[in-house]
């Protein structure tokens, strides 16, 4: 298993940011959209908040490429209708490439 941590931030808008926390509540995530995730070897996310910095874990089989999830997800629709769906409420980090949503951390320290 591999564990990844990324960072994005959220437009800071007290009603979109709830907007957001509502897709992402116990059983209204697109089911299409987290079948996808698990077959594209996702085992597990989770995401955390504070004010408008978003902190996802994403734990994946062993043979898990960032690049290979992207040509997954470039042949489904509705994933590409989730992500556009999401950018009304998501912004890059001032760091990220052009294009670049959630941005892979690099670990400082481990215990």
């Amino acid at each position: 298993m591999q564990r990844f941590c990324l960072a994005l931030d959220l437009v800071d808008d007290p009603a979109l940011i709830k907007e957001y926390e509502h897709f992402h509540a116990p059983g209204n995530a697109w089911p299409e959209v987290t079948q996808h995730d698990i077959d594209a070897g996702v085992l597990n996310i989770e995401i955390f908040r504070t004010g408008n910095r978003m902190f996802m874990i994403l734990e994946t089989v062993d043979e898990f490429t960032f690049e290979k999830k992207a040509e997954f997800d470039a042949t489904n629709p509705k994933i590409a209708a989730w992500e556009a769906l999401m950018w009304k409420f998501q912004k890059p980090l001032p760091w990220a490439g052009k294009g670049e949503k959630w941005i892979l951390m690099d670990r400082i320290f481990k215990s």
